[in-house]
């Protein structure tokens, strides 16, 4: 007979909830209530999540209505130890029989590979859905991520905001319980304005039909997310152009809207006199505006906003919004204009005024050492070694400007505007923007030589610096972002092909802060932080960590290098002879850190008496003829595809010959064989950890 089922609808209605915190709340929500019927042996068949600006809620289809009934079993004592000679109980089985609230002798015997035991069994019946759920809702929210709760009224209950209904039904059954205070029942509210009073929900299934039909409110978050992102595509598309959609803030509006309603808006063309990234930045930050823009990505003098309430004059609402941006970019032309009034290269003096770290000197201090660095990394990748230097002087001088102290999300963007007002090299006013690439997990990094110098030799200063005042990371603190700012610079090299040294680099980067602190203590463990980073860049990439490690252990300087040696490890990986090969690397590196002493480098050929040692040496002069060339140019894919080949005089050299032989000068000709052979793969990566 198959358990019957319902379906179980959970609501908690609130006050407008956090708008950027919305979606956490709701997926932390759903996990802790799935988790507790999990727990309880109770899974629905699907669970579909509810989020709104007034509530949190989820519906769990077709629910068992009850747990089934368990068999309890508890294992006691020994029957041995469990009575005396007399036949009475002793105290060890009286109290394993007090705790399962029967008498010793009610206990039952079982048979084991040990003797007899004594076990208490008994039939649990299982519990009502009904009876469960509003613990399991309790528990959930108080485990929700809220940082900060609050009270209201007279209460002493806390949430993350005032809390006014809760709905907990099966089908159309309520569920009873007191929830945050509230005593559940079958009543929800719809929009606020549109529908404000009650509505009763006839079942669980038509929870959110209702609620958009009779309240006005499209409870799915993913749903009205779609619908704010298709309305105000088709309203820029109605005004000629494309609405720029930014994930986050979709998300943002998403949460602050019940009925999303898209209303276009104007401002005036002068406005567009001013860098867009400036008024896109107001915008979005400030006004939750989608901006317009047209197929060439240039900003046109429309805006899209989402508003809650279906007016009955959209034109009023129109003219509301471009009224309140219109002193806003107002304010954004008069910075603009103020900072192209002093060219940027002249702020570097108030440059000194910024504590970059109270041990590593100023702001100014710094560009000056990133300008040293970022001329020796220029020199050494052949790119332009005086405008390098010269984006390092200039890369701070816009935090000083009045359009990045408004809206600091637009440092580097803003330097390289001023730059180009101040006729600086195109390469030079690239690198401004560039130099923050990547910023974040998927970012590209700098497109120019110029901004890949830049943003290097400011990453390598920064980490070199923390590490030498001993801030380097610990756990999860990392106050100066050195992870990111590590794996951004490996991702410079590597993705951007640069030949470089990286423990040279480090090298001078400590040089450069010779005056403030030694820093050339420190060089090995910043290396080694950075290049701790490659193995979750190479996770990302789906390659195991024991690849990476093969080629770690051998410790390579230059990532660039590094990546090619991986990469060459991955492919041979895919060949047929990898793993054989593999097994031998082990075996041989097992049996040379055994030898005591050292082992020859010369194979004297007179003492090769074996068919099969015989063929491994010849086979091994001739791969070393073959990839020497091969590594002398970078070419690792190609050398461990030659050396493949060796698997057969390989497994045959195992098969026929005994290396640790009782003759001490075929034993240490045979170990030498073995030791070149091992220095052959590893000129490319220690296969042995594979």
């Amino acid at each position: 007979m198959s358990t019957q089922t319902k379906d179980l609808l959970i609501e908690i209605g609130t006050e407008e909830l956090p708008p950027k915190a919305l979606k956490t709340l709701s997926d932390a929500f759903t996990a802790g209530v799935v988790a507790g019927l999990k727990d309880a042996s109770l899974e629905a068949s699907e669970v579909i999540s509810y989020a709104a600006p007034r509530r949190l809620a989820i519906l769990l289809k077709d629910t068992p209505i009850k747990q089934a009934d368990q068999s309890v079993e508890r294992k006691g004592p020994a029957k041995a130890a469990a009575f005396d000679a007399e036949g009475n109980p002793t105290k060890a089985v009286e109290g394993f029989a007090r705790s399962c609230g029967v008498s010793a002798f009610d206990l039952e015997e079982i048979e084991t590979p040990k003797g007899i035991w004594l076990v208490f069994r008994q039939e649990v019946a299982g519990k009502d859905t009904a009876e469960l759920v509003p613990e399991i809702v309790r528990k959930s929210l108080a485990k929700l991520p809220i940082p900060k709760r609050m009270r209201w009224g007279a209460s002493d209950i806390e949430f993350v905001r005032p809390v006014h209904w809760i709905v907990m039904m099966q089908d159309d059954q309520v569920i009873d319980g007191e929830i945050l205070g509230i005593q559940s029942g079958n009543t929800s509210k719809g929009h606020r304005f549109h529908h404000p009073d009650s509505i009763t929900i006839k079942t669980a299934s038509t929870y959110a039909e209702q609620l958009h039909q009779q309240g006005h409110v499209i409870a799915d978050f993913e749903a009205r997310r779609s619908e704010v992102r298709n309305q105000a595509e088709n309203a820029a598309k109605d005004l000629g152009g494309i609405a720029q959609i930014d994930t986050n803030l979709l998300d943002e509006v998403t949460a602050l809207v019940e009925l999303p309603i898209a209303v276009s808006g104007s401002f005036g063309d002068e406005f567009l006199q001013v860098p867009q990234e400036c008024l896109i930045s107001s915008m979005q930050d400030h006004q939750k505006y989608f901006p317009v823009v047209d197929s060439n990505n240039k900003l046109m003098p429309y805006f899209i906003t989402t508003s809650n309430i279906k007016s009955s004059n959209p034109a009023a609402v129109s003219q509301g919004n471009e009224r309140v941006i219109r002193p806003r970019f107002a304010d954004a032309k008069f910075f603009w204009d103020q900072d192209c009034k002093v060219k940027l290269e002249s702020r570097r003096e108030d440059t000194k005024k910024i504590v970059f770290q109270q041990k590593l000197g100023t702001l100014f201090e710094k560009t000056e050492r990133v300008s040293t660095l970022a001329g020796f990394i220029a020199t050494k990748i052949g790119a332009d070694k005086q405008q390098a230097m010269r984006a390092a002087e200039l890369a701070k001088c816009d935090l000083l400007c009045n359009m990045v102290q408004e809206f600091p999300e637009l440092q580097g963007i803003m330097g390289s505007y001023y730059a180009k007002h101040d006729n600086e090299a195109e390469a030079v006013a690239a690198a401004m923007h560039e130099q923050y690439q990547p910023g974040f997990a998927g970012d590209v990094i700098p497109a120019g030589e110029i901004g890949k110098v830049l943003s290097l030799a400011d990453r390598l200063d920064t980490i070199m610096g923390i590490f030498a005042i001993d801030m380097k990371p610990t756990g999860s603190k990392d106050p100066f972002s050195l992870r990111r700012a590590a794996l951004g610079a490996l991702r410079i090299i590597i993705e951007g092909n640069l030949n470089l040294d990286l423990k040279a680099l480090l090298v001078e980067a400590a040089k450069g802060l010779q005056v403030k602190v030694d820093a050339s203590k420190a060089v090995d463990d910043a290396f080694a932080f950075i290049m701790e980073r490659l193995k979750a860049y190479y996770q990302d990439q789906g390659i195991n960590s024991d690849t990476v490690n093969s080629v770690a252990s051998l410790s390579p300087t230059h990532p660039l290098d590094f990546d090619q040696r991986l990469k060459a490890v991955a492919d041979f990986r895919n060949l047929a002879e990898s793993e054989s090969l593999a097994a031998a690397n082990k075996r041989i590196s097992n049996i040379l850190k055994k030898v005591d002493g050292g082992i020859s480098e010369d194979i004297n050929q007179d003492l090769l008496n074996e068919d099969a040692e015989l063929a491994l040496y010849k086979a091994i002069v001739d791969q070393q003829n073959k990839v020497q060339p091969l590594y002398a140019k970078g070419e690792y894919s190609a050398a461990l595809s030659s050396l493949a080949v060796l698997r057969e005089d390989v497994d045959n050299f195992f098969d026929n010959i005994m290396v640790m032989d009782d003759n001490v000068e075929l034993r240490n000709n045979r170990l030498a064989l073995l030791s070149q052979l091992r220095g052959l793969f590893l000129e490319v990566a220690d296969l042995s950890r594979l």
